[in-house]
């Protein structure tokens, strides 16, 4: 029988399927684009947490002028009505929610879990904040929805607690 390694890169017995760079390159595909949201999204929920005029419920730049501001060019104005009868919770909620998705994805923990909580703040940012830019691709929340789509498929497989979990539980008898 032939030796060999597994496509996830563990030895396995009657395999003829080569460990090469092209293995070992896809092994680590979507680890640039998981540091990448990560640390975007940790940033940007600092961000907001530490911008007292983000915080406040009016003046300028605050998260009620923001909303106001787009909710006639909304594609959900009943989300951006909603976001207004309490607009410094929906902030600290859109901020803390951006920070604990990073901090999750940047350690792989709960990997696609938190990639579909990234993928639906990007999905309600671009429904409401940058909606309306025109052309469609000149709002940058849309190409961070996609980018969240294929850690949700696939996950965190490397460098990831998720991974470590999953190596424990296979190991365990």
């Amino acid at each position: 029988m032939a030796y060999g390694y597994g496509t996830n890169g563990t030895r396995a017995y009657g395999t003829n399927e080569p460990r090469g760079w092209k293995q070992s390159a896809s092994r680590f595909a979507l680890l640039p684009l998981r540091l990448f949201l990560g640390f975007t999204f940790v940033y940007a929920g600092l961000d907001k947490l530490t911008d007292s005029a983000f915080l406040s419920a009016s003046g300028n730049g605050s998260i009620a002028q923001t909303m106001s501001a787009v909710r006639d060019s909304s594609a959900v104005p009943w989300l951006v009505d909603l976001a207004l009868k309490a607009p410094v919770g929906f902030g600290y909620a859109i901020a803390i929610g951006e920070l604990l998705v990073g901090i999750a994805t940047l350690l792989g923990l709960f990997a696609r879990v938190a990639a579909v909580g990234g993928a639906l703040i990007s999905l309600s940012l671009w429904l409401t904040v940058s909606w309306a830019a025109t052309p469609y691709y000149y709002g940058n929340d849309l190409p961070y929805l996609m980018g969240w789509l294929p850690l949700v498929l696939a996950g965190a497989s490397v460098f990831s607690l998720d991974a470590m979990r999953d190596l424990r539980r296979r190991r365990m008898p």
